[in-house]
Parts: structure tokens; C-alpha cells; sequence
């Protein structure tokens, strides 16, 4: 336990010298005049909170939301890629589980302060455009959790891949290109709850149960699919990295 929270220390250490704290408000940034431009009134009513969720959330999820998260994967791993960092970092008296774990750690933590900054920008446009009615609090905190939990499968991998491959850009070229389908893949009620990249967009979909796509699917089941892509994607990294030679 000590030597994880040191680790995580000197992670959060590392984090404090580099612009990766600017990365966390891109996507909310960009979301913000979409959600006060688009024109999403119908017949005149009041917006609903659910449909600006709707609209604000989709190229959050759909596109930021992945390639964030491979890039904080990359960012994390971009150190000790330099110069025998691994073989430095894992001299010290900290165990191999204790830093990858760390490193997962720093990562939910980045896409919790993304989802924070998009909770925060998604109230100030809905207060600008005066939605209808009170604010769903349970409706908007289960979406913005949901897309957050669903990221984390993807962040496993993302960060087995950053760890496993010396490169910074190639995983995440390989991130991004395996994004970019995910305007096709959330239309598949076969392939969409079962691709980590789309997963977040479906998580944070407040029309659950719709009778399309990908989108059918229950959100029970959907976060079981997201449980057991976690458990598989965290499990493999960690054995990989624990038999990996540095």
C-alpha cells in the first residue's frame, strides 16, 4: 500500500510540470457552443435538459472521450519510455502491480476531471437557455458516471498498449483509427455494446432503450459488458507487464 501511494505521488508530481491538465477541458470546451448554437427547440418549447445532453454529448463521447483517454494513457507511460525510465522506476522498492495500478489510477482520475468540466459546461449552457423544468440531477450524474465507467475498459488497453510499445505516436494513431468508426459501429446493435470505443457514447445516451443501433441495448447489460471488458483488458496489462522485460 505504501509503495502505491508513492508511486501515485510521484505520478501526480510528474502531472503537475506538463500541459496534460490543459487536455481535460478541450472536449467541454468544444461542446459548449454546440450546446448553445444548436437549434434543438421544437415548435417553439422550452429545450429539455434531455436533449441538450443528448446533443452536448455526442462528440464528447462519440470522439473526444476516446481519443482523450488513449492520449492520457500515452502521456502517462511517455516518461519512463525515455531514457531507462522503467528500468529507474523499477529499481526503487515499489512493486510492479503497485505502479501499474498507479498509473490506471492517474488515468480514471483525468477522465473524472473531464467529466466534471462537461458536467459543469452542460449546466451553464442549460441555465443560458433556460431548459425546461428543474435540473435531473439523478438523470445527468447517472450519464456523465455511466460515461466515465465505460471509459475505463478502454483506458486498460489503452494503457497495456502504451506501456508494451516504446513509440508515442503510434498508439495513438492506433487509437484514433480505431475511434473513427464509431459513427458506423453505434448503429450496430450486434457489434456496438461490444466495442470499447463506442462504448462511452452509449453509456452516456440518455435515450436509453431506444429501438436503434446500438442504443437498444439495456444499460444493465451494457455495463456488464463494460465490467467484464474491464476486468479482462486491467488483468491482461498488469500480467503482461509484471512478465515484461525492462
Amino acid at each position: 500500500m505504501r509503495s502505491f501511494i508513492r508511486i501515485l505521488s510521484a505520478e501526480r508530481l510528474k502531472l503537475s510540470r506538463s500541459f496534460i491538465w490543459l487536455l481535460v477541458g478541450i472536449s467541454p470546451l468544444v461542446a459548449l457552443p454546440v450546446g448553445a448554437l444548436a437549434d434543438i427547440r421544437q415548435d417553439g418549447e422550452p429545450v429539455s435538459w434531455q436533449v441538450l445532453l443528448n446533443v452536448m454529448s455526442m462528440m464528447h463521447a462519440l470522439l473526444f472521450l476516446p481519443v482523450l483517454t488513449g492520449l492520457f494513457a500515452a502521456l502517462i507511460c511517455r516518461a519512463e519510455h525515455s531514457d531507462g525510465g522503467w528500468k529507474m522506476l523499477l529499481s526503487l522498492p515499489v512493486t510492479r502491480t503497485a505502479v501499474y495500478v498507479a498509473k490506471f489510477t492517474i488515468i480514471m482520475a483525468l477522465l473524472a476531471c473531464v467529466q466534471l468540466v462537461f458536467f459543469i459546461a452542460l449546466l451553464s449552457i442549460g441555465l443560458y437557455r433556460g431548459a425546461e423544468g428543474a435540473v435531473p440531477w439523478p438523470l445527468l450524474i447517472s450519464s456523465l458516471l455511466g460515461g466515465w465507467f465505460a471509459c475505463l475498459p478502454l483506458a486498460a488497453l489503452q494503457l497495456g498498449v502504451s506501456q508494451g510499445w516504446s513509440s508515442f505516436g503510434a498508439p495513438l494513431a492506433l487509437n484514433v483509427s480505431l475511434t473513427l468508426p464509431n459513427i458506423l459501429v453505434v448503429n450496430s446493435a450486434t457489434y456496438g455494446p461490444y466495442y470499447p470505443w463506442a462504448q462511452p457514447l452509449l453509456a452516456m445516451s440518455p435515450f436509453g432503450g431506444e429501438s436503434f443501433g446500438a442504443f437498444v441495448l439495456p444499460a444493465q447489460t451494457l455495463m456488464l459488458v463494460v465490467s467484464v471488458s474491464l476486468i479482462v483488458f486491467l488483468g491482461g496489462g498488469l500480467l503482461y507487464f509484471q512478465r515484461k522485460a525492462v
